[in-house]
Order: structure tokens, then C-alpha cells, then sequence
């Protein structure tokens, strides 16, 4: 049995090129891989064995020099072997020649199995090393992974946690938007109303058309819807652009819980990668990329501003809700007070000319009633003056009838003087009379005048009636309730 690397017997006559006394120290060896491409993964599976020096070692086999200053023969000028003795016989070197070759060739290869056995000590504690730091450098960089990954899930719990809150509050943002566009538009209902009453009481005729308290409560109605859907406009358009804010602030969250979640992926798949994983290829140079655009700090950072910036955003949107909220519900109560002043004015304005109609038609029928009896006193009158021309042409027809007796018969007798004195007696009735019927007719003219005063101002008062009750508070019954005015309708 021969082992490995001892010299074997001599198979040719000429000797072989010297090979490498020594073999090269472990630090060259390692720079000589320095710059080598590693193994591949299945090349591991294949048995190692320096096959290719053993062999060399076993075709090359050499021999020490005896001493220092005979380094041995060129093997030009070896002898040839050929006998030169009569008998044959050729001696090369002499018996002690063997031995000290011998010794040497033991020597060398004591020498040399130590310093294999050596190197393959410090191989054996090369490799060791390099498994461990190895092990020692892919642990470290997957600890470091898994803290990747546990900051990457703390900042993505806080941004979901954040964004969900931001959603809920632009949502309760969004429905206050809806009951202010709806509060708006209610408003503007009352303000026609407002404004048509004025209108129809412009119709008004007469002495019924008058500044009086409901029209300056419908200014002041006017006045104040217009300044509430001023406040409410300016309002919504905060509002808008308070949704905006929370928008961007949202998107923003929602960009950076994207990056998060393929960050995390990313990671967890390296983080899960082995020597074994699937997948795992060379990408030369990869390691001189330097493709990153923050640090730790800054992405932390970045991350929390924008948290941050949603928080403000957030509460400026829950002050922005509830001032709104208090806007409602002022103007609301503003407009409900004035309306119900309005309302009481025109309740006040229309018993007022109820009982002003109620009086003019009292006062109508009693003038129509002295109308028509005055009116049967002329005719009474007017007859009696018939009557009376009647009996003064008797009287003044016996008078013009005495006047033509004879002579003395022409006597100033007392039926002549009773006869004089009716005829002045019915004159002076007459004039009585007819004194009478002019006054008579003077009060019918200014009964009947009086008369279609009172008819043309209880027209008036209809026409007022009708233009409060009817038309101004039959639109007023429609004015919509305070639940409308806030929005929850």
C-alpha cells in the first residue's frame, strides 16, 4: 500500500523537471481567491481532494542535494548508462550516497507533511472562520431586517390607525358640507318670501300704504337672511377648502402607507431568504449601487410630518365642524326669531285692519241707513211743498178772484185779510220748506260722499286683508321649520 504524496520508484531513465519544494503560504493562497467568482451552490456537493497536486507529487518525485556545494549534475552531463567495465558492472553512487538520500527524502517528507497537516490546520480554521463570520454577517443583516420590519409595522399601525381617523373626519367634514349647501339653499326660500311680501304690499292702495312695523320687519327679515347666506357662503368655502387640506393630507397618508406596505413586503421577503430559498442569483456590482435616498432618521421623520401634518389637519377640521355647527344653529335662530317677528307684525297689522274694516262697515251701514231715511224725509218734504203750492194757489186764486167784486164790495173784509195773511203764511212755509230740502239734499250729498269713502276704504282694507292674510302669510305658512334650516333633513 502506498500513501498519498510519498515519492514513488523512478519509471523513466531521464528525471522528470523539479517540481515546487514548498507549497505557498495560506495568505497567498487567500489572495489568490481574492478576486475569484465563488463556488456554485451545487459544486459543494462534490467530494474535495487536491487530486491534481498529489499527482504531481507522485510523477515528479526529486532528490535533495548531498551538501551545499554539490548541487548534483546537470542532466546534460549525466553519464550515460552504459557498462564500461568487462564485466558490466557500473556503480552511480556509492552506499552511504543511498542512505544520506534516503535520510533526506524522509527528512522532506517529514517536512512536508507537517506543513500540510499545518496548512490543513489553518484551512480547517479558515473555513471555520468563514462559515462563522459568515453565519456571524447573515445573521446580523437579518436581525437588522427584522428591525426594518418591526419599525416598518409600528409606522404602518400609525398611519392606518391616522388614516382612519382622517377618514372619519373628512366624512363628518363632507356631511357638514352637504347641511350647509342645504342650509344654504333653504335660506333661499325665506329670502323670496321676504322679498315678494314687499312686493305685494306695494300693491297696497291708498292710506293703507304705509311704512308701518311689518314692513321694517321685513327689511330687517331681508337684511338678516342676506347676511346669514353671506356667513354660510363664507363658510362653505372654508369648509371646501378645509376638505382640500384633509385631502392632500389623506393622500399623502395613503402614499406613504403604499410605500410602507411594499417596503414591508420587500423586507419580509428578504428577511425570509436563505442559503436554500429559491430565487438567489449573482448581480455583480449590485453592492456599489448606492440607490437610497434617505436615512433612518429622515425617514422616520418623514413618516411622522406626515402624521402630523393629518393630526393638524384633523383638528383644524373638528374646530372648523364645530364652529360650523354653531353657525347653523345661530343663523338658524336668528332667522326663526325675526321670521316670528315678522309673523307677529303681520298678525298685529291684520287685527288692526280687520277691526278698521270692521268699524268702516258698522259706520257704512249707518250712513246707508240715515242715507235712506234721509232720503225718505225729502220725499216728505218734497210732497208737503207740493201740498202746500197747491193750497197757496187756492189761496192766492180767491185773493185774484176778490180783486174783481164791484165797487165797494172790494171791502178789506177779514176773510180778505185771513186771505192775505195764509198766502204770507204758506210763502213763508214754503221758503221753510224748500230751506229744508236743500239742507236735506245738501247732508244726502255729503252722506252719500261719506258713503263712498267708507265703501273705497273698506275696499282698501279688503285689498290689505287679502294682500297680509291671504297672499303674504299663506306664503309665510310655507317658511321652512329650524330642523331644515340646520341640515338634518
Amino acid at each position: 500500500m502506498e500513501l498519498y504524496g510519498y515519492p514513488l520508484k523512478a519509471k523513466f531513465n531521464q528525471p522528470r523537471p523539479p517540481p515546487p519544494k514548498v507549497l505557498p503560504a495560506t495568505n497567498t493562497v487567500a489572495a489568490g481567491y481574492k478576486n475569484r467568482i465563488p463556488y456554485h451552490p451545487e459544486s459543494f456537493s462534490m467530494p474535495w481532494m487536491p487530486n491534481s497536486y498529489y499527482k504531481a507529487a507522485a510523477l515528479n518525485p526529486t532528490l535533495s542535494p548531498l551538501t551545499e556545494n554539490f548541487p548534483g549534475l546537470p542532466p546534460t552531463k549525466i553519464v550515460p548508462f552504459i557498462s564500461e567495465r568487462p564485466n558490466g558492472v557500473f556503480t552511480r553512487h556509492t552506499l552511504d550516497d543511498w542512505h544520506r538520500s534516503n535520510m533526506t527524502n524522509y527528512k522532506e517528507s517529514e517536512t512536508t507533511r507537517h506543513n500540510a497537516e499545518r496548512l490543513r490546520a489553518d484551512l480547517t480554521r479558515t473555513i471555520k472562520d468563514v462559515y462563522q463570520q459568515a453565519k456571524r454577517t447573515q445573521g446580523e443583516s437579518t436581525k437588522n431586517l427584522g428591525e426594518r420590519i418591526n419599525d416598518i409595522e409600528y409606522w404602518k399601525s400609525e398611519l392606518c390607525i391616522e388614516l382612519d381617523a382622517m377618514i372619519r373626519e373628512t366624512n363628518s367634514l363632507t356631511d357638514m358640507q352637504k347641511r350647509l349647501e342645504r342650509a344654504l339653499a333653504d335660506t333661499e326660500g325665506p329670502f323670496q318670501v321676504a322679498h315678494k311680501c314687499l312686493l305685494n304690499r306695494e300693491k297696497r292702495m291708498g292710506i293703507d300704504l304705509v311704512n308701518d312695523d311689518v314692513e321694517k320687519q321685513l327689511v330687517t327679515e331681508i337684511k338678516i337672511i342676506r347676511s346669514c347666506r353671506e356667513r354660510l357662503q363664507q363658510c362653505l368655502d372654508t369648509v371646501n377648502s378645509q376638505l382640500m387640506c384633509n385631502k392632500e393630507a389623506r393622500q399623502e397618508l395613503e402614499k406613504d402607507l403604499a410605500d410602507k406596505q411594499m417596503g414591508h413586503y420587500i423586507d419580509n421577503k428578504c428577511y425570509q431568504l436563505k442559503n436554500t430559498s429559491r430565487g438567489i442569483h449573482y448581480f455583480k456590482g449590485v453592492e456599489r449601487i448606492d440607490a437610497t435616498v434617505s436615512v433612518p432618521e429622515t425617514w422616520a421623520r418623514f413618516t411622522d410630518n406626515n402624521i402630523f401634518r393629518s393630526q393638524s389637519a384633523r383638528a383644524a377640521s373638528a374646530k372648523l365642524r364645530a364652529s360650523t355647527e354653531s353657525l347653523l344653529m345661530g343663523t338658524a335662530d336668528e332667522m326663526w326669531r325675526q321670521f316670528s317677528k315678522v309673523n307677529d307684525a303681520f298678525t298685529s297689522r291684520i287685527t288692526e285692519t280687520a277691526n278698521a274694516k270692521s268699524k268702516i262697515q258698522t259706520h257704512l251701514a249707518k250712513t246707508r241707513q240715515e242715507i235712506f231715511q234721509l232720503e225718505t224725509k225729502i220725499q216728505v218734504i218734497q210732497k208737503t211743498i207740493r201740498d202746500k203750492e197747491v193750497q197757496l194757489k187756492v189761496a192766492q186764486t180767491r185773493l185774484d178772484e176778490r180783486t174783481r167784486r164791484p165797487n165797494v164790495e172790494l171791502c178789506r173784509d177779514a176773510a180778505q185779510i185771513r186771505l192775505v195773511q195764509e198766502v204770507n203764511e204758506i210763502n213763508e212755509t214754503l221758503r221753510n220748506l224748500h230751506q229744508c230740502l236743500r239742507a236735506s239734499e245738501d247732508m244726502l250729498q255729503m252722506l252719500v260722499r261719506s258713503k263712498g269713502v267708507l265703501e273705497h276704504d273698506l275696499v282698501v282694507k279688503n285689498n290689505s286683508l287679502f294682500i297680509d292674510q291671504e297672499r303674504c302669510m299663506g306664503m309665510r305658512k310655507s317658511y321652512p321649520s329650524t330642523v331644515q334650516i340646520l341640515g338634518y333633513v
